[in-house]
């Protein structure tokens, strides 16, 4: 059975493990030490909200959102920037829980919605369409790095 609870400062270090993954999923290098810094960080400072999937008392997978705003609707919503589930348990519905979750806690804060972003190749998209989330054919989206 899948749990899934909101993480806390205690669960930075299963946290971390997930998240480092997700980062080498990206071609990011591995820095488990600059994950658990940025996860506690971020729950430290109250800018982001992680929810974990706990199987058999193990973490298999995590969501992490960010508050936004919109300025047209003059509500909050929720930037969906990661989400991540272990290879080897992938196909088990946990990503669409997490998504759910997601969408709970969106319902019950009373936000617009949720937003997403990946990439081009991700096979996660058929579970997005399929959970009824809309791509986005009538906006453009820029990116400035300051490098």
């Amino acid at each position: 059975m899948i749990n899934i609870h909101q993480a806390t400062i205690e669960d930075i270090q299963e946290v971390a493990s997930l998240f480092d993954k997700y980062r080498i999923f990206y071609k990011q290098e591995s820095n488990l030490e600059a994950a658990k810094d940025f996860l506690h960080e971020r729950l430290t400072k109250n800018e982001s909200i992680i929810l974990i999937a706990v199987i058999d008392n193990k973490a298999v997978g995590f969501t992490q959102l960010y508050t936004s705003f919109s300025s047209v609707s003059l509500q909050s919503t929720y930037i969906l920037n990661d989400l991540y589930v272990l290879d080897s348990h992938r196909k088990k519905g946990i990503g669409e829980a997490l998504l759910n979750k997601a969408k709970e806690l969106c319902k019950v804060n009373n936000f617009k919605g949720l937003a997403l972003s990946t990439a081009i190749d991700n096979p996660a998209q058929q579970l997005y369409e399929k959970l009824n989330w809309q791509k986005d054919s009538g906006y453009f989206h820029y990116f400035w790095t300051a490098k």
